[in-house]
């Protein structure tokens, strides 16, 4: 019911590196915008079917707890929709999606986790909390918060006041089950009694 009724919800890919340096990454439909006073994003890893942390919580959460603290936040387009759902599939930990999905990492600015250079769209984020709902549990829920420190965007996606062009970020959403929707139709309307 949540996430059938919950739609769209956008896609990302979250690339980590391991504390021993392998890559992982992997889609998420639960993330978001938080603020943009520090800006910041969140996305929710739940936790594997034995209550296990995944791949992306171990690398992502702060060094204190045994992770390197940092990721990036990659929007997905419809061009790669298709290498998104190959990197739903388990891996042991220390393989890579990257070489699974054939997608190409390229260096951050400022984060070690690489981000996905057929993403438009990236942001390299610093780990500053974890929320852990039900730590410990089958599909428990975790909140992870990232500050932005910086942002990689393509050229010809933004104009001069920094105003994405919706028509070349063919962003993807996730519906219920297996369904998925693109960002091509879309409306205009005045807000409040404009």
């Amino acid at each position: 019911l949540l996430i059938g009724a919950i739609v769209p919800r956008p896609i990302a890919f979250v690339s980590t590196i391991s504390p021993a340096g392998t890559l992982n990454l992997a889609p998420f439909s639960f993330f978001a915008g938080v603020g943009s006073n520090p800006m910041t994003l969140l996305f929710c890893p739940a936790n594997t079917p034995e209550g296990d942390e995944k791949d992306t919580l171990r690398n992502a959460k702060p060094i204190s707890e045994g992770g390197v603290g940092q990721f990036v936040v990659n929007i997905i387009t419809a061009d790669i929709a298709e290498q998104m759902a190959l990197c739903a599939e388990p891996l042991a930990y220390g393989e890579s999606e990257f070489d699974l999905a054939r997608l190409t990492p390229t260096p951050s600015h400022t984060v070690k986790p690489p981000r996905v250079t057929e993403c438009p769209v990236s942001f390299e984020c610093i780990t500053r909390n974890v929320i852990r709902t039900n730590p410990g549990q089958p599909a428990g829920g975790n909140i992870v918060l990232g500050e932005v420190v910086h942002i990689h965007i393509a050229d010809g996606f933004v104009n001069d006041k920094l105003h994405m062009d919706y028509t070349k970020l063919t962003a993807i959403g996730r519906m219920g089950g297996m369904s998925y929707c693109t960002t091509k139709d879309r409306f205009d309307m005045p807000r409040g009694r404009g």
